[in-house]
């Protein structure tokens, strides 16, 4: 038992982590222009807003496999944020009147109107034999409702405003499915839909009037005690077919806790990969996951005053945040500066063909790790000196039957699976090798300074040049170059 709630404690991290994706960005006020357009991720708005934006989807579908037996316990929790609208109402003073106002100030405090979130939580438990008998559908519902807090004069008791939270209703189901697969396996395809049924007083016109109908970065806790999960990115052969037939619909189900656990599945919003876990250097949620620790806290507290101010003044969690991040500790800090997970050595070869060569050309280099000698400094693992089967200036990589090392012209290719689209820019233009890269992974760089760029030089000179894999190169053909630009004559 102890074993299954330390994996579900890991679940939830990841889980919460999931939940506040983007909820607060950078520099963590309410000014700042990226926190204009929040809530992204995971959101199911009312059926109405579809009118609005058609893109904005009021449902999302999870489908997965499990290997259980008939008598098996489902457990599911359908988690999310909902909207709740913070007012600051000022209480006018000998009127007994009060107004609403976009910010106060009390004792050196600032409350300000602000979008804060609720966390919400529904458990279903169902046995599997009684799905396979049937859908089960469970309402969600969520009544309004208005809390008031007093903002006080510390030194006269005088009740100087109230800040006034309310949150709308919300209604949906969340149905849940099961069926066994065709085979001799008989694995379960189990099947978790979430679906928002909120009928506003008024048609929503704008994304601010839907998102207070809105499940906010929905997403879903499988377990089965005694089950075991397949992989829906690295499921086994047998059941490939059966997993490419699942539909998954604004959901991303991987396998949840531990790498020894596979009782649990995560249905996440964002994508995710199999087991995926919180790093342990990480002192508490930036709000971004793929967040670098060390930068972001930086950066925070490198604010100004007046920036930090506005950031404890605009959410909870951003104040929290402040406070934390100004009382870490130098030893916390420190942990942030790089963490290796494992190193392992770099075959000499790679998987398409290409044969790669060292510095004395007599076959591929090892990717062992030079071993210091006696009476010599070792060298730290990140400085190319530690590994002598590698020289990125005299190395080569065999591409197309041409030898290309540094001083080689090649002709660029950038692949599809780039995402800047300036590299359009660079096909089919020639370029000059600088070096030839070798990663951790195995995997071959080819360094290479654009040909007619004037700014090559200087690039150079900090060790700047643009990377390709050995797929988006090839020899350029001798003699080749690019045209010349001339003036018009006119």
């Amino acid at each position: 038992m102890k074993q299954e709630t330390a994996h579900m404690d890991q679940a939830r991290k990841v889980a919460d982590a999931v939940l506040y994706e983007g909820y607060l960005l950078y520099p963590y006020h309410q000014s700042a222009q990226k926190n204009q357009a929040r809530f992204q991720f995971g959101v199911h708005m009312p059926p109405d807003y579809g009118s609005v934006d058609p893109t904005e989807p009021s449902a999302s579908q999870t489908e997965c496999l499990v290997e259980c037996a008939d008598d098996a316990q489902v457990l599911v929790s359908v988690r999310f944020l909902q909207l709740q609208r913070r007012r600051v109402v000022q209480m006018l003073p000998d009127s007994g009147r009060t107004r609403d106002v976009a910010s106060l100030t009390v004792d050196g405090t600032e409350y300000t109107a602000w979008d804060e979130a609720i966390e919400r939580e529904q458990q279903i438990c169902a046995e599997v034999r009684e799905l396979l008998s049937g859908d089960l559908a469970l309402t969600l519902h969520v009544e309004p409702g208005e809390a008031t807090q007093d903002v006080v004069v510390a030194s006269t008791g005088r009740v100087a405003g109230r800040l006034v939270r309310s949150w709308s209703a919300i209604d949906g189901v969340i149905r849940l499915r099961a069926g066994r697969t065709a085979g001799p396996y008989g694995a379960l395809k189990l099947g978790v839909r979430i679906e928002n049924h909120s009928l506003p007083a008024t048609r929503p016109r704008t994304r601010e009037d839907g998102l207070t109908h809105a499940l906010i970065a929905a997403h879903t806790l499988i377990w089965v005690p005694g089950g075991r999960f397949l992989s829906m990115t690295d499921p086994p052969e047998w059941a490939a077919p059966a997993v490419a037939g699942c539909e998954n619909i604004g959901t991303w189900p991987v396998l949840a806790g531990p790498p020894d656990c596979h009782d649990l599945v995560l249905a996440s919003p964002v994508i995710l990969y199999d087991h995926a876990e919180v790093a342990p250097e990480s002192d508490g949620d930036l709000f971004d996951a793929t967040e670098i620790d060390e930068i972001l806290t930086l950066r925070t507290l490198a604010l100004t005053g007046e920036e930090k101010r506005a950031a404890r003044a605009t959410d909870r969690k951003a104040a929290e945040l402040m406070d934390r991040l100004e009382g870490m500790p130098p030893e916390m800090f420190d942990r942030l500066h790089g963490a290796i997970r494992y190193l392992r050595s770099a075959p000499g070869g790679t998987s398409n063909g290409t044969s790669v060569g060292g510095t004395n050309d007599t076959g591929p280099a090892t990717g062992e790790p030079a071993v210091a000698e006696p009476g010599k400094p070792e060298t730290p693992w990140w400085d190319p000196g530690a590994d002598a089967s590698v020289s990125p200036e005299t190395d080569h990589v065999v591409i197309a039957g041409v030898r290309i090392a540094r001083g080689s012209r090649v002709t660029m290719l950038p692949g599809a699976r780039r995402a800047d689209a300036q590299d359009l820019f660079l096909t089919g233009r020639e370029a000059t090798v600088q070096a030839i890269f070798h990663d951790v992974d195995g995997n071959v760089h080819v360094a290479v300074s654009p040909d007619g760029d004037e700014a090559a030089d200087l690039q150079g000179s900090h060790g700047r040049y643009l990377y390709f894999g050995v797929d988006e190169v090839k020899p350029a053909l001798p003699g080749r170059r690019e045209p010349e630009l001339k003036e018009d004559p006119a």
